[in-house]
């Protein structure tokens, strides 16, 4: 599954990005990525309202939360993390085929 991960850091986090670098940076996020059996597809650093931005590819929804939940105690993230899912071309071309049924409420 790949997602999108925004997240921003907290005063230590910065400290610590200014110490070792955006590249140590990415690299410690690859190795992490890497340990939930998953790869690190690109990795950037943003002026808005989140300081970093990455693409991910991971076997699971609950391989990136063990490792969000783990980068975020140690307190050099905030807690406003956005994990948004994303698709293929492909893969919404076999949603499109798909036919589900569904009753509305009240009908």
């Amino acid at each position: 599954m790949k997602f999108l991960v925004q997240t921003s850091y907290t005063d230590e986090g910065f400290k610590g990005l200014l110490k070792e670098g955006a590249s140590k940076r990415q690299e410690a996020v690859e190795q992490a990525v890497k340990s939930i059996g998953g790869t690190l597809e690109g990795i950037y650093w943003a002026m808005s309202e989140n300081d970093v931005i990455f693409i991910v590819d991971v076997p699971g929804a609950t391989n990136l939360l063990a490792l969000g939940q783990t980068a975020r105690a140690t307190g050099a993230l905030t807690g406003g993390t956005k994990l948004t899912v994303l698709f293929s071309a492909e893969e919404v071309d076999k949603v499109i085929k798909m036919t589900p049924t569904y009753r509305p409420p009240g009908k």
